[in-house]
């Protein structure tokens, strides 16, 4: 089996044909990966909204609904929704 591991896609949100804009793109992404026979684990997919937007609405692949996150582990560092690094040094904090 084949799987499409750790693929990242975003778009700077300003308006809502922003947002129908990376919709789209998720679309497209999931056709190009059922041509080359790759496969997304739509339940390990997540969205996480970066900023203080209203703009925050649901986002889809194979019409499910993805997770929204607040943070994200992505190779050993975490990612917050705010961009501080607060629960990365608190992570490293409670390591060492």
């Amino acid at each position: 089996m084949k799987f499409a591991d750790d693929t990242k896609i975003s778009n700077h949100i300003k308006s809502s044909v922003d947002a129908t804009t990376l919709q789209e793109a998720l679309h497209r992404l999931i056709r190009w990966a059922e041509e080359w026979q790759l496969l997304f684990n739509v339940d390990e997919c997540k969205v996480m909204h970066v900023g203080n937007s209203d703009l925050c609405r649901p986002y889809f692949m194979h019409r499910q609904k993805l997770d929204e996150v607040t943070q994200e582990r992505d190779l050993g560092v975490i990612i917050s929704n705010d961009l501080k690094v607060s629960q990365q040094c608190l992570h490293a904090y409670s390591k060492a």
